[in-house]
């Protein structure tokens, strides 16, 4: 049996990388374990999808439109991409009420493992799946509407999203912080926070039309910089170069939000540790 002292050096004989990839396997098992949740948020993201974009078959229906397939596109890559965003918010920031379901928080808060690697390795999970799961809603919905993808720049799309994920996945980090502090309430808090970001950053609508000091929050949203980077790349065809304002302000969110949600993430574990806040039910 190792000795202490070899088990807290584990880390660096494992590799980095290795640790990373444990829990997105991890991860990946409990999604199996789980495959009929995963059936559930499909089907409610598919029907999410249809029941919204077809808003726009009704509005050139009553007449309120001439020509919907420009809004078609704009809601189904609205709601596409805040399905994407929410698969991510969701397995990130509930990193810790994870633990609480499969009895596991000690072990994990207790291993000797670097907590970023963990972070980080969830956050690959994260995006993997919300990859996974938005192009499964796109192949099913799509054939319900006639839209036109000839102009679309697919490449400056992955780029966007891709700068993006990195932002997105720094505010989940963030967010994952209320669970840890509050076992009680801080899943139902972490919701909150995405109804939020779904409020202000231009999801089913145009951030214009928002009242002036409600607007000023959507600047500081990474998603409402990422849904204008997809817009812009796959209704206008918009080129990496016309987006690299947009690429240049999602890269400064990541790079402020990961390390700072990894900061504040460190501090908040050492708090519950001290008054006890690691505890498997709230």
């Amino acid at each position: 049996m190792a000795s202490i002292g070899e088990r807290m050096v584990l880390p660096a004989r494992a590799g980095r990388t290795n640790l990373m990839w444990a829990f997105v396997e991890r991860q990946t098992n409990l999604w199996k374990r789980y495959w009929a949740w995963e059936l559930v948020w499909l089907v409610y993201g598919v029907v999410n999808t249809l029941a919204i974009t077809f808003i726009a078959k009704e509005a050139e229906q009553a007449g309120i439109t001439s020509d919907a397939s420009h809004l078609v596109l704009f809601l189904l890559l609205g709601t596409l991409v805040w399905a994407y965003l929410s698969a991510v918010l969701d397995d990130i920031s509930l990193v810790i009420t994870w633990e609480r379901w499969e009895g596991t928080i000690e072990h994990t808060l207790m291993a000797p493992v670097p907590r970023a690697l963990h972070l980080i390795g969830m956050s690959i999970f994260g995006v993997m799946h919300a990859v996974i799961r938005t192009l499964l809603i796109f192949l099913i919905a799509i054939p319900f509407f006639s839209v036109d993808l000839g102009q679309a720049d697919w490449l400056s799309a992955a780029v966007v999203l891709g700068v993006g994920s990195v932002s997105v996945a720094g505010l989940g980090i963030l967010t994952g912080v209320l669970p840890l502090l509050y076992p009680e309430r801080g899943t139902q808090m972490s919701f909150m926070i995405q109804a939020v970001v779904l409020l202000i950053s231009g999801v089913y609508y145009s951030v214009d039309v928002l009242p002036p000091w409600l607007r000023i929050f959507s600047y500081i949203s990474p998603a409402t910089y990422l849904l204008d980077g997809i817009r812009g790349a796959i209704i206008d065809g918009d080129g990496l170069v016309s987006l690299a304002d947009t690429l240049g302000i999602l890269a400064l969110f990541g790079v402020v939000l990961v390390p700072g949600g990894i900061a504040v993430f460190a501090v908040a574990e050492r708090y519950a540790k001290k008054t006890g806040q690691l505890k498997r039910q709230g």
